[in-house]
């Protein structure tokens, strides 16, 4: 089954994934478990982390679990350095914040979600990429893959998600700014943009999500779109259209349309 899944995964044995405690990260990290493959995988939440890790284990994959903060550059360069070599690197962990009552975003919250969206990808990408760099091409000219977790947000300013659209949207540009250069490099870069994932993280959310998925689905679209070499995977693909079709709204049409939504 797992093989009819992810075929071209076959050849995946080092993954490290971050914010694998849980949604998309703990999906990624069950799906590519198996005989064979050592995991690395990090979050915040130490019993939830290591329960993935045991599932993992019980699929017969080597599953190491260390609690890290992505916004700490030192420990995840250190982490990421030990960690040996590495086929796949997924920079998932991030966090959202919403203003539904009308006021400015938490200017601490702001900081924040800039700070982990942002800030922890650079801090996993960057050492990710000087690992792979050295390390030896495969018979396709691939020393590695990255994927990092961004969103359909990014094609949208939505007032009442600022920090978040933003952060998302920058990384999505810089992913897809890098890949031509990096891939030179034998490293290929994927920016992943899903719609809304059936996580802790949409749980409190209070309204509409049309196209809502479950993270062992998102888990098996964007296996097959990073090892298709993907530079940008987006879906559901109508769900990127309409975000697409909004950012190119006048900000005070969108503005109007964000406030409409919260009526309702």
């Amino acid at each position: 089954m797992r093989r009819m899944l992810y075929p071209a995964f076959m050849d995946i044995r080092t993954a490290l994934i971050t914010g694998a405690s849980s949604g998309i990260g703990a999906a990624l990290a069950e799906a590519l478990a198996a005989n064979g493959v050592t995991l690395h995988l990090s979050g915040r939440d130490a019993a939830r982390l290591e329960a993935v890790a045991e599932t993992c284990r019980k699929s017969g994959a080597v599953a190491n679990s260390a609690v890290l903060d992505v916004r700490d550059a030192d420990a995840m360069a250190t982490w990421i350095r030990a960690s040996g070599q590495l086929d796949l690197v997924v920079a998932n962990a991030g966090i959202s914040g919403r203003s539904r009552d009308g006021g400015p975003e938490n200017a601490d919250l702001t900081r924040a979600i800039f700070d982990v969206n942002l800030n922890g990808v650079l801090n996993t990408v960057l050492p990710a990429l000087n690992v792979m760099a050295e390390q030896t091409a495969g018979p396709d000219g691939v020393r590695g893959r990255i994927a990092v977790v961004a969103s359909i947000a990014a094609f949208m300013a939505a007032p009442d998600s600022a920090a978040y659209c933003a952060s998302k949207a920058a990384v999505d540009g810089w992913i897809i700014a890098t890949a031509p250069e990096v891939q030179k490099r034998g490293v290929v870069l994927t920016s992943v943009c899903p719609g809304f994932i059936r996580t802790a993280m949409t749980a409190g959310y209070r309204f509409p999500m049309p196209g809502i998925m479950d993270a062992d689905r998102a888990a098996r679209i964007i296996l097959h779109g990073v090892s298709a070499g993907r530079t940008r995977l987006v879906f559901p693909w109508w769900m990127g259209l309409a975000a697409r079709t909004a950012g190119m709204l006048p900000p005070r049409l969108m503005a109007t349309v964000t406030r409409m939504s919260k009526e309702h």
